[in-house]
């Protein structure tokens, strides 16, 4: 059985206006069988953190919610916590400090849990902190600063649901571009990613890949440093790094992405909507050009005028001005 969906956050998704990203969760984890459980561990806000996610879901059609919040590792060993997740069709983590999240979930009945419902084809999502601890290896604290400097970054241990990467949020708006490349600078082999706000990375397993598609108003960016040459290892502290030979990948919405094989996977294009139009018109025109010229029944230049004859009147005639005349 293929793992569930994940959903890889960038923080602030849109809420009120437009909550695309937080309707698409809740229609992947069932619809109105959804049985979603939020976890809000890292945020430094009490109930109204739930309260709010409570209320968007079952807005949203969700059947049930329900709060699993561990504030401590002996909590997270809690067989009601564990319960109420072996039960989720979909799992949300909220945003706040990811250094708490990771250490009271990650090597607990609770993470493990995690990864049991994500196995089984439960949805698992996050935003913001909740994003940065799907990866394998997780941004803990650091600054912000478009140059990768030496120790401007602290990284720990994430869930691991998304296998030989760093994930790091509120990407653009915080000019975190810096930070993430130090990481992939010294652990070339790491895949590199960044998400900006109101953005989400859905990854599926597909054939055995795990493949990303971009949602949302942002962008995910992505590091590969498989092939760069960096001085890291040498690097004096707080000195730039050098970061040659690294592939930049930019992904706004409807791109897809081979997590496995490091490769943007073609799209169709997409014709907007007055582009279609025109088009099967001219195909319209094309065909019965076609038709004409095959029956023989009249010259090219007779065959031109019978189409601008039709396109005429099949043009509707504009309405004089009835305003002032001057």
């Amino acid at each position: 059985m293929p793992s569930g969906p994940l959903m890889i956050i960038g923080g602030a998704e849109d809420k009120v206006r437009k909550p695309t990203i937080l309707k698409h969760f809740v229609a992947l984890s069932g619809g109105p069988d959804a049985r979603i459980a939020v976890i809000p561990t890292a945020s430094s806000l009490g109930r109204e953190v739930v309260d709010v996610y409570d209320a968007l879901f079952s807005k949203f059609g969700a059947a049930r919610v329900d709060a699993v919040r561990p504030e401590s590792r002996e909590q997270a060993h809690d067989p009601a916590l564990v319960k109420a997740l072996d039960e989720a069709t979909g799992i949300f983590m909220t945003g706040g400090n990811q250094l708490k999240l990771s250490s009271i979930i990650c090597g607990t009945p609770v993470g493990d849990a995690i990864l049991r419902a994500h196995d089984r084809g439960a949805v698992v999502a996050g935003t913001s902190a909740g994003a940065s601890i799907q990866s394998s290896h997780m941004v803990a604290f650091g600054v912000g600063g478009a140059t990768p400097k030496q120790r401007m970054t602290q990284v720990a241990a994430g869930l691991g649901l998304v296998d030989s990467t760093v994930i790091d949020q509120h990407f653009d708006q915080r000019n975190r571009y810096g930070r993430l490349l130090m990481i992939v600078s010294q652990s070339p082999q790491l895949l590199g990613i960044g998400v900006d706000e109101d953005t989400c990375g859905l990854v599926e397993d597909v054939d055995g890949d795990m493949v990303m598609r971009v949602l949302g108003k942002g962008a995910v960016t992505i590091f590969d440093g498989a092939r760069m040459t960096s001085n890291a290892y040498e690097a004096k502290r707080s000195s730039p790094l050098l970061a040659s030979g690294v592939i930049f990948h930019v992904l706004p919405e409807g791109a897809v992405f081979n997590l496995s094989t490091r490769t943007l996977v073609p799209q169709e294009p997409v014709v907007a909507g007055e582009d279609a139009e025109e088009l099967a018109e001219a195909t319209r025109d094309l065909r019965q050009l076609v038709r004409d010229i095959a029956a023989a029944d009249a010259a090219p230049a007779a065959i031109r005028r019978r189409l601008a004859l039709r396109r005429t009147r099949s043009t509707p005639p504009t309405t004089p001005d009835q305003g002032d005349p001057s």
